[in-house]
């Protein structure tokens, strides 16, 4: 049997040696420099530049097998995951490509050359298609490739077909390179019934090879052009073909999945049947394809999150963990423990998933983790919400969202459940809740105060002498003023609302507040008045200076002197230190490190970043030393306009690819451009007038994602006398040397320790007695121990521990702990082993407690905790 790696090897080894392509190495799947795409997902992706004619390879000809995902937008498989054999969220493309060189006849040919030459498949199963035309687009059929497979093939001529622009038009996206295609298909009916069977959805007749001519553009009116030359772009799906050179029907039978199939089997006890009606088999299918999504995902640098790119992984992960859930029994993390069998099996064509396996499995285990605390209510909700949906099978807009914000099921999840009980969701009423949840959310928030009516543009503004200095001059236009232009008279001191007025100016040397810089500060003065500027913000293209006048007045067309406060260089300061510890970080940490946020004022800045754990007091150190030692070079920062398609092909480029820039963009780049960024905001000439650079605070802000809080300059100096006065302060008091203090510390712990376990002995005496009073008292019920009672409050450490030892006095039996803290209800829960058996559950019968004294909670079916808000009830619960 050919195995999956020998066909890999190839593949590309007939293109590379008998036809001269050069191996390309598979591109990220996570296309941070095409803001366009969520994810790769189609081998092209990487070469879009060439095909639009605004880059160019040192090559003609290349060939790979390219990593792919999808599961959003145009292409989108995640519904058909594990109800069927052959669909995938990742799945390897296998592709040879052509940039102006060789075209359909050549494309052509080798296909079918390696598909039975090389390769061996029976020529009678397989067919041809190719595009039949668009009056509607004003396409012509493609006469040229339907002639070519007779002339250049031994095809037989009733097995080329024609099909529409659904079939054979093949387009990337909404917008991007395109052209008309021609699909390969395999007929593997027992009566090779495949012209009848093409395109109709049937799983024994399947596309295996698509040859793609791409020749037009399509722009976000939907309309056509020419491309400069003409390309070839060919996708085969790796999986489908080592199904069919392997002799398997489902692509999950080949050596492709079953080491994953295996390592599943092993770890939840149960063996994979192959079969598409049965939830288990669906559920091996879901978790393996699964498991490659999220691994080569999160390898690549994409995070679980609660937006974007982000919640299309978290949503992918739930799915898996809630099929883990219902068809495994999985209540415990257990996805995370499947990667190191997926990076032994797929390590070597693409060692990238050997460079930090760890980490990849614990970001995927923390998530589990985090969804398996709501899965059961969640489960049980979803049950509840599917009763309720009656004859008309709508599952209404309210569970929908109570399963979203409460429980974490994303909307997508509740559908798919939905679907498979036949049930729709209502998506209309989901979405007006979320929206009266945002506004609620907002609640009091500031919004200012200078807003403008949509129908009443604004004149652009010339801002680029922000980058020159403080001062300049300008010609004011008008102001904002009660939601209206005014673009004649005066504005006097005496005469402006009480928020204050928008001016408007022709050209300004003031920053508008945008890529986490804040606006700036200032005057702006004529000959008959002063304005002070409160805030500079950005409408459109026009930079708003948001004040009041407070000397004389200003009218339209004066020229005004322009000064922005001195605080401006403190922000340049800051500005430039978030690119250089960008850097750092990166070198620090790694280079899934991607900048998430950034917010840049004049007394410090913070700095969000992708990253699962909070920074050790060792990684702190050496990023701050590795700026500081930046800093102190003294390193000319500079600043370059250019195209954005030569800006994005940089080495080291870095940016916020999901922000839209324009043709063409600013690029900082600092020493001999060991840090490059996109960036429009105001930064240092020099890296030494930053000073001193100092981490004064560390945050989580989101899964896998921490804030840094950080000072430079006079602010760093401050923080750091500041410290030092601490310091000193504590060597007054504990009269020692400053280097004595940790120790003088430690002591006083140790006797504050030794005080504390003093204490405990006391209470544990108490404890104790009360417990044994608990157990004297025990009843049976049907047949089962049961001790319960109200304990004294306690430390939840010793309460355990009375509980455990009471279990093991039991030996069989249920013990439920109540007490009162502070004004509310602890319960606990524990359930022997041989009564877990029997189906009882500690998490189960604690919730349900819970409920009585206004609380939740839950846990494991051998120990459990919940609480509750409601004291009074406390002895009817017990």
């Amino acid at each position: 049997m050919r195995g999956a790696n020998a066909t890999r090897q190839e593949f590309i080894d007939f293109f590379v040696h008998k036809h001269g392509h050069t191996m390309v190495p598979s591109s990220s799947v996570v296309p941070l420099d095409d803001p366009t795409l969520m994810f790769t997902n189609a081998g092209m992706n990487q070469f879009k530049d060439v095909f639009l004619g605004t880059g160019t390879r040192p090559y003609k000809r290349a060939v790979n097998s390219q990593k792919c995902i999808r599961v959003s937008g145009k292409h989108n498989d995640l519904e058909e995951v594990g109800r069927d054999t052959y669909h995938h969220t990742f799945f390897e493309m296998l592709g040879n490509w052509s940039f102006g060189d060789y075209y359909k006849a050549e494309a052509i040919q080798w296909a079918w050359d390696l598909l039975t030459r090389e390769w061996g498949i029976d020529k009678s199963r397989l067919h041809a298609t190719v595009f039949g035309g668009d009056p509607q687009l004003g396409l012509e059929p493609d006469d040229e490739a339907f002639r070519l497979w007779t002339q250049v093939t031994d095809i037989a001529p009733d097995h080329v077909h024609r099909f529409g622009t659904k079939d054979n038009f093949w387009m990337m996206g909404e917008t991007g390179p395109c052209g008309p295609c021609s699909e390969i298909h395999i007929d593997r009916t027992p009566d090779k019934s495949g012209g009848r069977l093409i395109n109709k959805g049937d799983a024994r007749v399947m596309e295996i090879w698509n040859l793609v001519f791409i020749q037009y553009n399509r722009d976000e009116q939907g309309r056509l052009t020419l491309l400069p030359a003409k390309h070839v772009d060919t996708g085969m799906g790796f999986e489908r073909i080592c199904a069919v050179l392997q002799g398997k029907e489902s692509n999950y039978d080949t050596d492709v999945f079953s080491p994953l199939m295996d390592a599943i089997a092993d770890l939840v006890g149960k063996r994979y049947g192959g079969r598409l009606d049965d939830l288990t088999d669906v559920a091996f299918r879901v978790v393996a394809d699964h498991l490659r999504m999220l691994t080569f995902a999160i390898t690549d640098g994409a995070m679980p999150g609660n937006k974007g790119r982000g919640s299309v992984l978290r949503s992918v992960l739930r799915r898996a963990v809630r099929f883990g859930w219902q068809c495994f029994a999985q209540r415990e993390p257990f996805l995370f423990k499947l990667v190191p069998a997926l990076v032994e099996h797929m390590g070597g064509a693409f060692p990238e998933l050997r460079r930090n396996p760890a980490r990849v499995a614990d970001i995927i285990r923390s998530e589990e983790a985090d969804f398996l605390r709501t899965i059961e209510r969640g489960l049980a909700l979803f049950e509840q919400a599917a009763e309720r949906a009656g004859k008309d099978g709508v599952i209404s807009g309210d569970d929908v969202f109570e399963l979203h914000t409460t429980y974490g099921f994303p909307p997508d999840l509740t559908q798919q459940m939905a679907r498979e009980r036949g049930l729709r969701v209502d998506e209309a009423g989901y979405q007006q809740r979320m929206r009266e949840h945002e506004e609620k959310s907002r609640g009091q928030a500031v919004v200012s105060q200078i807003a403008l009516a949509s129908s009443v543009p604004l004149p652009e503004t010339d801002d680029r002498p922000k980058w020159a200095g403080r001062t300049g001059t300008g010609r004011i236009l008008g102001w904002i003023r009660d939601n209206a232009f005014v673009t004649q008279g005066r504005l006097a001191a005496d005469d402006q609302p009480e928020t204050g007025v928008g001016l408007v100016l022709d050209r300004t040397c003031f920053y508008a507040e945008q890529g986490g810089q804040v606006g700036d500060r200032g005057v702006i003065n004529t000959d008959t008045g002063s304005f002070v500027v409160e805030q500079t913000i950005k409408i459109g293209n026009a930079t708003v200076h948001v004040g009041k006048v407070t000397r004389g007045f200003v009218e339209i067309g004066q020229t005004a002197r322009l000064e922005v406060d001195a605080e401006r260089e403190l922000t340049r300061k800051n500005h430039t230190a978030t690119h250089l510890l960008h850097w750092a970080l990166c070198k620090v940490l790694g280079d899934h490190v991607e900048q998430r946020g950034s917010k840049v004022k004049p007394d410090g800045f913070t700095f969000d970043f992708s990253h699962p754990k909070p920074l050790s007091e060792a990684e702190k150190a050496e990023v701050e030393r590795l700026v500081n030692e930046k800093i102190y070079a003294d390193l000319p920062v500079s600043a370059v306009e250019m195209p954005q398609s030569e800006a994005r092909k940089l080495p080291g480029i870095k940016a916020f690819f999901g922000d839209k820039y324009g043709d063409v963009v600013r690029v900082i780049s600092i020493g001999d451009g060991f840090s490059r960024e996109f960036c429009g905001g105001t930064h240092l000439d020099h890296t030494g007038q930053a000073g001193f650079f100092k981490i004064v605070g560390e945050e989580a802000v989101g899964k896998g994602v921490r804030r840094l809080v950080c000072v430079t300059g006079p602010e760093a100096v401050k923080h750091i006398q500041h410290l030092d006065h601490i310091v000193h302060d504590l060597t007054d008091r504990f009269r020692c040397k400053p280097e004595e203090v940790p120790q003088r510390v430690e002591a006083l712990q140790e006797e504050i320790r030794k005080l504390q376990q003093q204490l405990r002995k006391g209470a544990a005496t108490d404890l104790t007695a009360a417990a044994d009073r608990l157990l004297s008292q025990a009843v049976e019920v049907n047949g089962v121990k049961l001790v319960a009672g109200e304990m004294p409050s306690a430390p939840e450490e010793q309460l355990r521990q009375q509980m455990d030892r009471l279990r093991q006095k039991l030996g069989s039996g249920v013990i439920v702990f109540g007490w009162v803290t502070e004004g509310k209800v602890g319960l606990m829960a524990a359930v022997t082993e041989d009564l877990v058996k029997r189906g009882l559950h500690a998490g189960k019968l604690v919730g349900e407690l819970a409920k009585l004294v206004g609380g939740a909670g839950g846990g494991k079916p051998t120990l459990a905790q919940a609480g509750g808000k409601d004291p009074a009830r406390l002895s009817d619960a017990l």
